[in-house]
């Protein structure tokens, strides 16, 4: 049976996977590793499982730069079950954590933590429609439980390009851009991302933190709950999702082949060939200011509600896919992960030039 053809995909995630990620990830559910087995089959406490996790763990330390003062985890509960385990872990009931309102995201991330202890923002840009990314703030309190700070915002397509220090440990939601570009990994006591959008299939969310912050847990947790105890269980408490850890091995694999150095030369183009088009073409509006702008979510909008209705049409119709806007901003939203090629983004921009030439 022929296959449709493969659709240009923009969707903000799950998000497209490189091609050979698909077909070494297709071919391990038939037979994993001439094993017998479905990589759907293997035992989640088996020597195979085991060998997919020590080296999963071992590509992320080498792909951020960290040394064994770190320790990786792939957990259950996407990125919503983070925004609780985070202040579970470290903020206690009389504690404040400092939080950067830069977008929905980070928005509702405060608003869990507020079940376990004191939050304060330390800069916003709520008011502006979270256009721009806010100040960094200039006196960040020492005795905050922590800083959490979302590098990347899907909904309003704003990024952090540059981390400046921070005198309280520094949590990071990370989920829409690691591995986008060089970072400074060290500078975070923890960091966390779903798989779905730079490291593999839905399913699973990669947590990176320093072993030291396991000394600040002072409530008492279930266990599942605990980055102490699942660390101590090596990610393995439950019934591990064993598919779609071996998908972000695959993709580790695929992104460390590659480099990070080359992955980020390649998403700075992408997107200055998109924005440069935004800005040039009379049908359509890019919506955030230029110095705040996302390297991986790109929002914009067209001149008109009518203009907007018929480009997602023709844009469909041209085998393009995934540009509509968050449900809750409306719009158009071009997302460009690192499996999204210059090729792609090229045949996006010719789209859009086909349009204005012939609705203008």
């Amino acid at each position: 049976m022929k296959s449709a053809s493969r659709k240009i995909n923009f969707n903000p995630g799950p998000a497209p996977l490189p091609q050979t990620v698909l077909e070494q990830a297709a071919a391990a559910v038939l037979d994993y590793d001439n094993s017998g087995q479905s990589i759907l089959e293997i035992g989640h406490r088996s020597k195979a499982f085991d060998a997919i996790l020590a080296e999963s763990k071992q590509l992320v330390k080498e792909l951020c730069g960290l040394g064994d003062d770190y320790e990786v985890l792939w957990l259950h509960g996407g990125g919503r079950l983070q925004f609780c385990m985070v202040p579970m872990n470290f903020l206690n009931e009389h504690d404040t954590a400092g939080y950067i309102d830069s977008g929905a995201w980070s928005h509702e991330a405060m608003e869990y933590a507020r079940y376990y202890g004191h939050t304060t923002v330390l800069s916003s840009s709520r008011a502006d429609n979270y256009r721009r990314l806010p100040e960094w703030p200039a006196d960040i309190p020492k005795d905050l439980a922590y800083v959490h700070l979302t590098t990347n915002n899907t909904i309003y397509g704003t990024q952090w390009q540059q981390i400046p220090q921070c005198n309280a440990p520094l949590i990071a939601d990370m989920s829409s851009d690691i591995f986008c570009c060089k970072r400074d990994y060290s500078k975070f006591d923890l960091f966390y991302a779903v798989a779905q959008k730079n490291i593999g299939a839905a399913g699973v969310t990669l947590v990176v933190l320093k072993r030291d912050m396991l000394k600040k847990i002072k409530r008492s947790i279930p266990p599942m709950l605990s980055y102490a105890e699942q660390v101590a269980k090596n990610s393995v408490l439950n019934t591990s999702p064993v598919f779609a850890i071996y998908t972000a091995l695959l993709t580790l694999r695929w992104t460390k082949e590659k480099s990070v150095e080359a992955i980020e030369k390649e998403n700075r183009e992408k997107a200055a060939l998109l924005y440069g088009e935004l800005e040039r073409n009379s049908l359509f509006i890019p919506l955030v200011d230029k110095d705040s702008r996302s390297m991986m979510n790109v929002c914009f909008s067209a001149m008109d509600e009518t203009t907007q209705h018929v480009f997602t049409r023709y844009s469909e119709e041209r085998n393009i896919t995934g540009i509509e806007g968050h449900r809750s901003a409306g719009a158009f939203r071009a997302s460009l992960y690192n499996a999204v090629s210059l090729r792609d983004v090229k045949a996006l921009v010719d789209v859009m030039q086909e349009f204005e030439k012939q609705y203008q």
